[in-house]
Order: C-alpha cells, then sequence, then structure tokens
C-alpha cells in the first residue's frame, strides 16, 4: 500500500492584548499570518510557535485551535514545476509574550494591525477565508476545505464548525 502524501502546516493569529493582529509579508504571498510547514518529528504547537518566532521575532503562546482546514487541490509551486500536494493545516489563536518585530529569510515585513483592519491587507483568498472564519470563531473550531488552482484562486468546497 502506498502512503498518501499530505503537507501538515500550522498557522498562528498572533493578539497583542490590544486589538492588534501580526501580519508578516512574505516573499511570494504578501500579507499574511505567520506559520508554515510543520518539521519532522515537531508538534503542531511548536511548530506554529517555531514559525511565529523566524518570521516575525515574536514569542508567542498558543491560546486554542480556531481552524481545520485543507486544501484538496493539487497545484504547483511558485517554481511552476512542483506539484504541491493536499495540505492540512491548523490555524491557532496566539498571544504574543515576547520578542520584538524583524524579518527573516522568510519575511521582508512584519507589523501590528488593528484586527479589524487585517483584511484591508490580506490579498490572498484562501488566507482571507481562514481569517474571516477566525473573526466568526464562536467557541466551535471551523471546518473548511478549499481547493486553489493558483495562489490567487480558491474554491470553498466545505465550512462549516465541528
Amino acid at each position: 500500500m502506498a502512503f498518501p502524501t499530505h503537507i501538515v502546516s500550522a498557522g498562528g493569529i498572533v493578539e497583542d492584548g490590544k486589538g492588534n493582529i501580526l501580519l508578516v509579508k512574505a516573499h511570494d504571498d504578501g500579507w499574511v499570518y505567520p506559520g508554515g510547514i510543520t518539521e519532522i518529528g515537531e508538534n503542531l504547537i511548536d511548530g506554529v510557535i517555531r514559525e511565529i518566532k523566524e518570521e516575525s521575532g515574536i514569542d508567542a503562546t498558543v491560546s486554542h485551535l480556531v481552524n481545520v482546514i485543507s486544501n484538496t487541490a493539487v497545484h504547483k509551486w511558485y517554481d511552476g514545476v512542483t506539484d504541491v500536494p493536499t495540505k492540512v493545516m491548523f490555524d491557532f489563536v496566539c498571544k504574543a509574550v515576547g520578542g520584538e518585530l524583524a524579518t527573516s529569510d522568510e519575511t521582508s515585513d512584519c507589523r501590528w494591525v488593528a484586527k479589524e483592519n487585517v483584511l484591508d491587507f490580506i490579498s490572498l483568498p484562501a488566507i482571507r477565508l481562514r481569517y474571516e472564519a477566525y473573526l466568526n470563531f464562536n467557541g466551535s473550531v471551523n471546518f473548511i476545505e478549499y481547493a486553489t488552482t493558483t495562489t490567487s484562486e480558491c474554491s470553498v468546497k466545505l465550512q462549516r464548525e465541528v
């Protein structure tokens, strides 16, 4: 039997306690909240905390899970050649506990943005969808399935609370 290939990643919607959300400007994706692929042997919480620190310089703790997302499309990576397999993503609400804003090899800018203004920065449809689910969070985890054919297109297949 061949095992399926999935990318597992975690995103951190980091709150500063003053009504602001941490955004980073990724080289390929524009403004997003921090996150990325978990490493071999790494759990989701350690992965999202590491990604937040690497991409922004901010130390954070995880508060709670808000979204479980499946991107069931196979699409091309930024190189236009490599296939990106199905992705399973977990978005956590996080609290900033220290550190200083700093860019990295993956980011060209980072800043705190008022929670109500974040969507003015995010242009990727899939990230907008996930952030909107965070804004509408009522205590039940959101399950979202979508398919991306390109980074600028997102077709929602399913969205519900679980």
